[in-house]
């Protein structure tokens, strides 16, 4: 819930130029604004013809009727959209998404032909108390790891070491790696090695320009959800580069 409406299509235009600068042309980008801005952002991406994919940071669990504030995952489809965070820890921990309600959400959202970024990662006493393996491991097995083969290629996982975001904390290369891999074991057992090897896994726990060249040289890091990095075009512009 950042950016006001002057600021939002500021940033967008920032990035469009950016990537029209910039050497990006091994880097798939995508940017989630506030869903209000969905439509004017899609269109501004078109008329610019960038390659930057639009997606949101949320949709609902159910297809449609009397669910009140609610967007479902056709709606977003039909103003542009085609990809969608499913399971955000701030979802998780301030809305009280259940593993039941996050794979109702994915189901919809592929059903909609939207790509899921499905969110998974510990907190602070869970890495503290050797947990953290044993917690994004059920986030997991509960959720996407039960979906069909097919449908799984095309998610997308998102780290998130929930302690890293927003405190300033990040991972080590090390760490990231560490779960990064174990996420990537835990598909090759759900599924086979194929699809381990072409599902992307995401970093998302405070990836910042002066971190990004380190966490992405990892074997096992696909590429990054940025958070607050991404609110500065220069600052997600450096990130896309490396």
């Amino acid at each position: 819930m950042n950016t006001h409406w002057n600021e939002a299509l500021t940033l967008v235009a920032e990035l469009a130029h950016a990537e029209g600068e910039g050497n990006w042309k091994d880097a798939d980008v995508a940017i989630f604004p506030p869903s209000l801005y969905t439509r004017h952002v899609f269109e501004f991406i078109q008329h610019a013809k960038s390659g930057i994919a639009v997606g949101v940071q949320n949709c609902a669990s159910t297809e449609n009727g009397a669910y009140t504030g609610e967007l479902s995952a056709s709606m977003l489809r039909e103003v542009g959209v085609n990809a969608v965070l499913i399971g955000h820890s701030e979802r998780r921990e301030y809305f009280q998404e259940s593993n039941e309600t996050l794979l109702a959400k994915t189901k919809l959202a592929l059903g909609a032909q939207l790509t899921p970024y499905f969110c998974c990662g510990e907190q602070l006493q869970d890495r503290k108390s050797e947990q953290h393996k044993r917690v994004v491991t059920q986030q997991l097995s509960t959720t996407v790891l039960t979906l069909s083969r097919g449908d799984m290629l095309k998610t997308v996982i998102a780290y998130e070491p929930v302690w890293a975001i927003g405190t300033g904390e990040t991972a080590s290369p090390e760490q990231a790696q560490e779960m990064h891999a174990l996420i990537r074991q835990l598909i090759a057992e759900a599924f086979d090695q194929e699809v381990a090897a072409a599902v992307r896994i995401l970093y998302g726990g405070s990836m910042k320009p002066d971190n990004a060249n380190a966490l992405l040289s990892q074997p096992d890091v696909d590429g990054g959800l940025i958070g607050g990095a991404s609110l500065k075009a220069a600052d997600f512009s450096a990130i896309i580069r490396a």
